[in-house]
């Protein structure tokens, strides 16, 4: 199939994103904020004390305390516990921000956890989002994070404990949200995979991205390497272990600024690594990535895939996939996740070849959704 190179774009902010005139605050994640509610919830239930406050550690390793709202304690010995977590977004234009995390615990027969979406949180409706269809749309993340967190309160090999979380309005806060065209119905994600919300989507953060590279050609080194967020840096640091801490810079939607900034102070390599999702849109020539100035393109997902020699009947799957990343799980399932993979890194080499200019090297991986292995590159990591 001939591959006809697309145009360069690089959108503007939304409109809501562009001034902002303070510094930038972090906020707390959907899963951060359901995880304190659950704890302080577990223990109300096994002390029949309420909880004004509690303390949870992030993926990190580094603990925080929360505020607890509201708490309370049903029956003598306490057979059901609620407490509600308030987010603060920080100063990122979130949809969530203001929103009720609630945690119902109850004593259960069975040892071990068990985890329920109830109102106000979406249901999965879909595949390609790397969660049950039918089950919460509660992400990998939270659910460890919520299951570690009870369990530095009660013995889940011992006891059995329901924690169902859910959000007051969360089905209108969705309406706001991409979560209908991706098959998440009936309300809001619990997401986050660090469990800070980092400004990614603002001017500042923008600015923040190009002072980084900035930062990095100070001290004099020539190869930056861009990453969409935190399970992307740790793979790309593991890819390039000799590259100093200050080379990797977490660009978000800001590809195309970072790889300006990089050229700006004349950088001769840029490495990018990131998922099948930015990939795929980066394929397209879109240099800034916000979910509300761009998709993914599926029909190209689907000219990759016959490029790679997927057959007609996976070609027309991928084009008429969910996401992103269920095009990534046809491919996977196919077996063909690294020839299309290679050649869906390789367009976006092309891309920033042609944003960047020939005075730059640019070599791109894709890793898988965990952050832990490099499934396809442009020809630099063989596997």
């Amino acid at each position: 199939m001939t591959y006809a190179e697309p145009p360069l774009r690089e959108p503007d902010l939304p409109r809501t994103a562009k001034v902002r005139p303070t510094a930038l605050r972090t906020g707390w994640t959907t899963g951060a904020c359901a995880t304190a509610a659950a704890k302080a919830a577990v223990t109300a239930l096994v002390t029949g004390e309420v909880q004004p406050e509690v303390e949870i550690g992030l993926p990190a390793g580094r603990r925080v305390r929360f505020p607890v709202e509201r708490c309370e304690v049903t029956g003598t010995p306490p057979v059901r516990a609620e407490a509600v977590v308030v987010k603060d977004a920080g100063d990122d234009p979130d949809v969530t921000h203001g929103a009720e995390l609630t945690a119902t615990v109850d004593w259960t027969d069975v040892p071990g956890l068990r985890l329920a979406g109830g109102a106000g949180v979406g249901t999965v409706t879909k595949p390609g989002l790397g969660l049950a269809v039918g089950g919460p749309a509660i992400n990998d993340t939270p659910r460890r994070m919520i299951g570690e967190a009870v369990a530095e309160v009660v013995d889940l090999g011992e006891v059995g404990v329901r924690v169902v979380i859910s959000v007051p309005r969360g089905e209108i806060m969705a309406r706001k949200t991409t979560n209908r065209r991706l098959g998440i119905l009936g309300g809001i994600s619990i997401l986050g995979t660090t469990g800070i919300v980092r400004p990614f989507s603002t001017a500042s953060w923008r600015a923040s991205v190009v002072q980084a590279v900035h930062v990095m050609a100070a001290q004099g080194e020539r190869t930056v390497v861009l990453c969409t967020g935190g399970r992307t840096e740790r793979a790309a640091r593991a890819l390039l272990p000799d590259l100093p801490e200050v080379c990797f810079v977490e660009v978000g939607d800001f590809t195309g600024a970072a790889v300006t900034a990089a050229v700006g102070d004349d950088m001769t390599g840029v490495v990018f690594v990131g998922m099948a999702g930015k990939l795929a849109k980066l394929a397209a020539g879109i240099l800034m990535t916000h979910y509300t100035r761009s998709r993914v393109d599926l029909s190209l997902l689907g000219a990759v895939t016959a490029d790679a020699g997927g057959d007609p009947a996976l070609v027309a799957a991928v084009t008429e996939a969910n996401t992103g990343r269920h095009a990534y799980e046809l491919w996977e399932a196919a077996g063909l996740l690294a020839p299309a993979g290679d050649l869906l890194c390789r367009r976006v080499r092309q891309v920033l070849r042609r944003f960047a200019g020939p005075t730059v090297t640019v070599d791109v991986a894709m890793v898988d959704f965990a952050g832990a292995h490099v499934v396809a590159s442009s020809g630099r990591w063989p596997r």
